[in-house]
């Protein structure tokens, strides 16, 4: 299972270049072309001068628009082989707030296709979305190579985690973690029960990847952000605690 990592700056960045018009019709016209583009080909067909479409061809490899390479030497024997472009196999999406509905869609795929036989679809999905969730954060255990993690700690790489996939998080008490933005917003208010408990699946599978055991994933919807928090877990109750209530010995 492939975990997904979405980087909104880049994305950002990606349609900020597009603003200008020129790298907009040189990105167009290498997108559009069957075969590699070089240079002389670009600034002929947008009419601007070799030297110009170099500078933003180039910008738009720089962001991971477009590829380049050299063209193979073949039998040109005079100067240097020209270099040639095509495009990056990259979708760029931006949302705000952020939406990450690819999530939600690859979770429903890895359901559809490991649902067992007379499984109901609603488990695959939990059990997909739990197991999207696991791979996610164990990936990022593996990476920070993190031993044994306190509550404390746990929240704060659980924070800086869940605002890489776009929640919002935010520390609103010393043992709660408030998830200010739904990801899968709008899709939620066609099936809340479903999208709600699929989400909570996946955080409660994050957790249980960075093997974490004193926080827990709460589902408690609250009006206009995520409906699930992060809660450090109640201590384990004393025996005395447990009998609390009960008629004292004489």
């Amino acid at each position: 299972m492939t975990a997904i990592e979405p980087d909104p700056a880049a994305a950002i960045r990606a349609v900020a270049a597009l603003a200008d018009s020129v790298r907009q019709q040189l990105y167009d016209y290498v997108r559009s072309a069957r075969t590699p583009v070089s240079r002389e080909q670009a600034a002929a067909a947008t009419g601007i001068s070799v030297k110009l479409a170099a500078f933003h061809l180039d910008k738009l490899v720089g962001i991971g628009l477009l590829r380049s390479h050299t063209a193979p030497a073949g039998r040109r024997k005079v100067g240097r082989s020209p270099k040639l472009y095509v495009p990056a196999e990259v979708d760029i999406a931006v949302s705000i707030p952020e939406r990450h509905h690819d999530l939600l869609a690859a979770i429903l795929v890895d359901a559809v296709q490991a649902q067992g036989t007379d499984e109901p679809a609603r488990d695959s999905a939990l059990r997909a979305a739990r197991q999207r969730g696991h791979a996610i954060a164990a990936a990022e255990r593996a990476r920070l190579r993190t031993g044994r993690l306190g509550a404390e700690r746990a929240l704060a790489l659980s924070e800086n985690l869940l605002n890489r996939h776009g929640y919002q998080a935010c520390r609103v008490s010393t043992g709660c973690l408030s998830l200010r933005n739904c990801p899968f917003h709008p899709v939620v208010e066609q099936a809340r029960d479903l999208v709600c408990n699929i989400n909570h699946a996946f955080l409660d599978g994050m957790l249980a990847g960075l093997e974490v055991d004193s926080v827990r994933a709460v589902l408690e919807p609250h009006p206009g952000e995520c409906c699930v928090q992060l809660r450090t877990a109640p201590k384990a109750r004393s025996r005395a605690g447990d009998t609390e209530g009960a008629e004292p010995s004489r």
